[in-house]
């Protein structure tokens, strides 16, 4: 085994005997085995479009593979095995189409004929032989960009499987991932041509993130700023975790007049904005916070809980009975619901005691998104040209367990008052209950949502730049970054694709990134890691 695909990997360099996220190495080589198997499909795929063979069943499928392989989705074995062989099945189904067509098919890589074996055991023996370490590459800098591209297609897989669960699909993004995960087994691409690649990566990223904020806006509205309360009230609960919309709208529905509250946890906070989930009366509040505290916080919770995307975590025996699973989230013998049929979610709920009174922590605002944020937008850009706004902070990306992560805590504490941080995705636990007050009526905390809704700040960014008429690069915006997973990987490409410079990213920089490449993304974007609040700050303000 070895994966160093997430921010908290062993001791900064690899997991090698169990993944720190609980990922067995069984799993880790299930998990492998599958990206081997998408690549060979890829390839397949990739030839299958020289002939006019587009197949979207194809692409839908690969993304949900893809998306099932990142750092806290899937644990269960019996998944992989199923999806191992789906793609295969896949596979073979797209070359005999090639075949009625042109008579041969291209089968010089080992990925486009591979076999799963009969069982469990032989296909974990298979996965062994084909981890990131074995993908061929002439120099240790390229194989750092084949990784950095395989990371960035887990993350865009995730945002592109959520839209297409919403209508949302583009076809350029089936073609980049494919052809993405096809040149990874290539030998014949240079230093250069991946750093293309990764760029492109990033504008691919960028689309899977508009596609998912089209579903998610023309499905339930723009999101407008509403006051969530932090803590429950007496009755029957339940729990949504993850960040899967139409999970929690067909809930709620199924939910009405049953006489049980629906909470959210983590980046689920967010849909609370939304003017066609907040509606429901039974629809009531925040519980607990970030993800990384769910083994302390689930067993405090005494109703039914869904995770319905990452980040799961091993269940704990003290609400294990509880937890339920959905979308492409697997854990042995945790139920899942596979078709938003939640009566079994119901019945629990209703079986166990729920909350014996009313308990109410505080509140937090959700809800700036850009619609929100730009329907204002004369009044920021008055507050800006008065002197009244000096700067704005972008604190936004992944939360974790790891030290190190106070230093956003201490960044925000310490933002000047003349300022306003916006923020989304969960790294906003580590202030998001905090009273920044507000400059002339514009709060200087806006939530934009969850780690997709990095597309919201970008539109934010972009219209504020052609407002002052100047470049993105020039406006008084610093970019502070936390990164746990392949969604910030694929985001911080998509920040890149874009151009955006001086961006600080922390806790710590990922492993797979060598010297040389950083080095590189240095002198191109001027990216670098986050220092103390007080030294970064203090560069920062006198630059601007």
């Amino acid at each position: 085994m070895f994966c160093y695909q997430c921010e908290q990997t062993f001791k900064g360099t690899g997991c090698t005997i169990q993944g720190v996220c609980g990922k067995k190495p069984e799993v880790a080589a299930l998990q492998d085995l599958l990206i081997y198997s998408l690549m060979g499909l890829s390839q397949i795929a990739q030839e299958a479009r020289k002939h006019g063979i587009v197949d979207e069943k194809a692409g839908i499928f690969t993304i949900q593979a893809a998306f099932s392989t990142l750092t806290n989705v899937n644990f269960d074995p019996a998944d992989f095995f199923k999806m191992i062989n789906t793609a295969v099945s896949l596979r073979e189904g797209l070359k005999d189409r090639i075949r009625e067509k042109t008579g041969n098919v291209d089968e010089s890589c080992e990925a486009v004929t591979i076999s799963p074996g009969p069982g469990m055991d032989e296909m974990i023996r298979q996965g062994e032989h084909v981890g990131i370490k074995t993908y061929p590459a002439k120099n240790p800098d390229i194989l750092s960009l084949k990784h950095t591209v395989l990371y960035g297609i887990k993350g865009v897989s995730a945002y592109a499987d959520h839209a297409q669960i919403l209508g949302q699909t583009d076809d350029t993004v089936f073609e980049f991932i494919h052809r993405g995960l096809a040149a990874i087994l290539k030998d014949d691409l240079s230093l250069d041509d991946w750093l293309m690649l990764t760029l492109e990566c990033g504008k691919t990223a960028l689309k899977a993130m508009e596609l998912l904020d089209k579903g998610n806006t023309e499905t339930y509205g723009h999101p407008v700023p509403t006051k969530v309360p932090l803590g429950y009230k007496k009755g029957k609960a339940i729990l949504v975790s993850g960040h899967d919309l139409k999970d929690l709208e067909e809930l709620l529905k199924q939910t009405q007049g049953k006489g049980i509250n629906i909470y959210t946890h983590g980046e689920m906070l967010s849909t609370h904005g939304y003017p066609e989930l907040k509606k429901y009366d039974h629809f009531y509040g925040q519980f607990a916070t970030a993800w990384q505290l769910q083994t302390k916080d689930f067993p405090k919770f005494p109703g039914a809980i869904l995770m319905t995307t990452n980040c799961l975590q091993r269940p704990q025996k003290s609400y294990q009975d509880n937890l339920f699973t959905s979308g492409m989230v697997g854990w042995p013998d945790i139920p899942h619901i596979s078709d938003y049929n939640f009566q079994p979610v119901i019945d629990k709920a209703l079986s166990l005691p729920g909350f014996s009174e009313d308990k109410i922590t505080g509140q937090t605002t959700v809800g700036f998104a850009r619609n929100a944020v730009l329907g204002v937008a004369d009044k920021v850009i008055g507050a800006v040209k008065n002197g009244d706004i000096e700067h704005f902070f972008l604190v936004a990306g992944c939360d974790g367990a790891k030290p190190g992560r106070n230093y956003y805590t201490q960044f925000v504490e310490k933002v000047p008052m003349d300022c306003v941080v916006l923020t989304c995705a969960c790294g906003k636990y580590r202030f998001f209950d905090k009273d920044l007050g507000d400059i002339g009526g514009i709060p200087r905390y806006l939530d934009a949502g969850q780690c997709n809704d990095a597309y919201s700040c970008v539109q934010i960014a972009k219209a504020l730049a052609e407002a002052f008429d100047m470049e993105v690069n020039d406006l008084p915006l610093s970019l502070i970054i936390s990164w746990y997973e392949q969604k910030a990987v694929c985001v911080l490409l998509a920040l890149l694709y874009l151009g955006i410079k001086d961006i600080r990213l922390g806790p710590s920089l990922p492993a797979f990134i060598t010297p040389n490449i950083l080095d590189t993304l240095v002198k191109m974007f001027d990216i670098k890691p986050i220092s103390t609040p007080d030294e970064d700050l203090d560069t920062i303000l006198k630059q601007h």
